[in-house]
């Protein structure tokens, strides 16, 4: 199995060291802000890895494959400051796991041999211990170069995950696709608890009321094309009920939910067409929503 190291020991570096470690993987360095820490992450692996911080990258053992896992906006620093301290590129294969941002950021290190991608897990993580069984599961975006791409695939092969690439240039367009399923999904539920905790329900209340409707949303979604899996008020073209949503709505305070409301609900009816909602009731609905 090829050796690691990983840079960046937040939840997701501490969950990839310990989901590859999982599969024999060996991780031989974690590298973090605080020696601390990477101590920490390191306790977990089986082959108790070198804790460094990142003045002390030059101290990196030899690795086939160096993860990444830092915040976007230091990933081009650390790979110019990586690309200073090793003597060689030639063999060394580097990822990093941003969902924005695309391979040439590790321009740095392509000049001078390494085999540069990105690796990027289709999957929430909040925690570490969770987020290892996660990535085992995941569907992962790759690109990079050609060999970067086949070490990329190789490991989410050996994880149990599946991959699919894309081109450098759709990179933004790809992760904004994601936070729109999973981040903006968060900001929804809380701004649908928010309506709840008007009705006098508590947010805690509501959300774990909230829990088995999106979990069955989810299923449809896994079961069906969206515009089949699409149920309720737009679904049927229910002319009336919206306009007193749009009513209950009006107050300050629901601006915000207002105004996602009106936005999803005018493709909610693109959706509702395919499904052959009476053509009437879908030019009705839409101006009320505009």
């Amino acid at each position: 199995m090829p050796t690691v190291s990983i840079i960046g020991a937040g939840r997701l570096g501490q969950a990839l060291g310990a989901a590859l470690s999982s599969c024999n993987y060996r991780v031989l360095a974690v590298v973090t802000g605080r020696r601390g820490t990477a101590v920490k992450a390191g306790k977990h692996l089986q082959d108790n890895p070198v804790a460094l911080t990142p003045n002390r990258l030059a101290s990196l053992p030899p690795s086939d494959l160096i993860l990444i896992a830092t915040p976007d906006d230091v990933i081009a620093e650390t790979a110019t400051r990586l690309s200073q301290t090793l003597h060689t590129g030639n063999g060394v294969t580097v990822l990093h796991t941003s969902g924005a941002l695309a391979s040439d950021v590790l321009d740095p290190l392509r000049k001078i041999g390494c085999e540069t991608g990105s690796m990027h897990p289709l999957v929430s993580i909040s925690d570490p211990v969770s987020g290892a069984w996660s990535l085992q599961y995941a569907h992962y975006c790759l690109e990079g170069t050609r060999k970067a791409t086949a070490v990329a695939r190789s490991l989410v092969r050996d994880l149990g995950g599946q991959s699919f690439t894309i081109k450098q240039k759709d990179k933004a367009l790809y992760h904004a696709a994601a936070v729109m399923v999973s981040p903006h999904l968060v900001a929804l539920f809380d701004l649908a608890s928010e309506m709840m905790a008007a009705c006098g329900v508590r947010k805690r209340d509501a959300r774990v009321a909230f829990a088995p409707l999106l979990q069955s949303t989810v299923n449809n979604l896994k079961a069906s094309e969206p515009h089949k899996a699409l149920t309720g008020t737009f679904a049927r073209g229910d002319v009336e009920t919206v306009r007193r949503h749009l009513a209950a709505l009006s107050k300050k305070e629901f601006a915000a939910a207002r105004e996602v409301y009106k936005q999803l609900g005018l493709h909610s009816l693109d959706l509702a067409k395919k499904n052959g909602v009476d053509p009437g009731r879908i030019t009705a609905i839409k101006r009320l929503l505009r």
